[in-house]
């Protein structure tokens, strides 16, 4: 019913980095629809009481002509390692909501906490996070992710960050690493040693 979605973490009633999950939105709407939405985010979504305090995970579901809001507070998922899996023809280049082929991915993340895909020995995406990583010098995100996330485009845009083709062979070059989305920002948690990314 619903094939796109939106997740906006909601800190104490107000909408986070609303901007670039509207720019997400109108992209993606248009891709898919060829046409632009009627209305914005901001106007269709409504904070019920309940949720106005705290971090809240909003899932904003949508289709051509009607949306639906998902409310729930949000507890971070502990990542300690990522296992490297190879899924050359997986397409999330939009925020689908269904993500079965994700699924099946991470029934080979063995006694890992998460995958780390990649695909034609390019490193891309985990799979509920875009990954960056640490040179020894600077931040850097793979040049073709899985997903645009939105966290992301926002640190590229602020030159926090820059892009880069990364290789499996290239993880050597690299100290640490972290997983940023909408709901995990890059100051949210401690950076990970590459050794646990694990082959």
């Amino acid at each position: 019913m619903f094939p796109l979605f939106e997740t906006i973490k909601i800190v104490e009633g107000a909408p986070k980095n609303l901007w670039w999950h509207q720019s997400r939105y109108e992209y993606s709407y248009q891709k898919m629809y060829a046409n632009i939405p009627k209305y914005t985010i901001a106007e269709l979504v409504a904070i019920p009481i309940q949720y106005s305090s705290g971090i809240v995970k909003l899932r904003f579901l949508y289709n051509s002509d009607s949306f639906s809001c998902e409310f729930s507070f949000y507890t971070r998922k502990e990542i300690r390692s990522v296992k490297l899996v190879e899924s050359s023809d997986l397409d999330y280049s939009m925020k689908f909501t269904d993500r079965q082929s994700i699924n099946n991915l991470l029934l080979k993340k063995g006694d890992c906490d998460d995958i780390l895909i990649v695909k034609e020995k390019r490193i891309t995406d985990c799979s509920f996070a875009n990954v960056v990583l640490y040179n020894g010098n600077n931040w850097v995100t793979p040049i073709d992710p899985l997903l645009k996330g939105t966290c992301r485009e926002r640190l590229l845009f602020e030159k926090r960050i820059s892009e880069k083709e990364i290789m499996v062979n290239d993880l050597s070059h690299y100290s640490q690493f972290k997983l940023i989305n909408a709901m995990l920002d890059f100051e949210d948690h401690e950076a990970m040693d590459i050794s646990f990314i694990k082959k």
